[in-house]
C-alpha cells in the first residue's frame, strides 16, 4: 500500500514536498516513482529513483526544479518541488515497481512496469 501526502493549493514559486509511505512491501526491492495527471491530460512520469537511490531520471519539464529521494529507514519516497509553475497543477501519484531482476541503479520510466499505485494527491499551483 502506498499513501501519498503533501499536496494542496500553493502559489507559484517556492517549495513543496510530497511524501509517499510504503507499507506491506519490502521497500528496498522496489524502484519508486512519481507520476502526475494534469487536468484533461494523460498521466505522465515526473521522476523515478532506483532501488539504491543512486540513480534518478526526470521529465524534461521538471528537470532542475524537482528532486526525488528515498529513505529506506522510513519506507518513504519524496518529491521536492521547487520553483513551482501553474503548469505543475496535477494529481500526483507515487508508484512502486518490483525490480528484483534489475541492478540497484536501474530506473523504470514506463507506467506498465509499476505494480502498486498510491491514491494521488492534488497539487494546484496558482499564478
Amino acid at each position: 500500500q502506498l499513501q501519498a501526502s503533501g499536496g494542496g493549493l500553493v502559489q507559484a514559486g517556492g517549495s513543496l514536498r510530497l511524501s509517499c509511505v510504503a507499507s506491506g512491501l519490502t521497500f528496498g526491492r522496489y524502484v519508486m516513482a512519481w507520476f502526475r495527471q494534469p487536468p484533461g491530460k494523460e498521466r505522465e512520469l515526473v521522476a523515478t529513483i532506483s532501488k539504491s537511490g543512486q540513480a534518478t531520471k526526470y521529465a524534461d519539464s521538471v528537470k532542475g526544479r524537482f528532486t526525488i529521494s528515498r529513505d529506506g529507514a522510513k519506507n518513504t519516497v519524496y518529491l521536492l518541488m521547487n520553483s513551482r509553475k501553474p503548469e505543475d497543477t496535477a494529481v500526483y501519484f507515487c508508484a512502486a515497481a518490483l525490480a528484483t531482476r534489475y541492478s540497484g541503479s536501474h530506473v523504470l520510466s514506463s507506467q506498465s512496469f509499476y505494480d502498486y499505485w498510491g491514491q494521488g494527491t492534488l497539487v494546484t499551483v496558482s499564478s
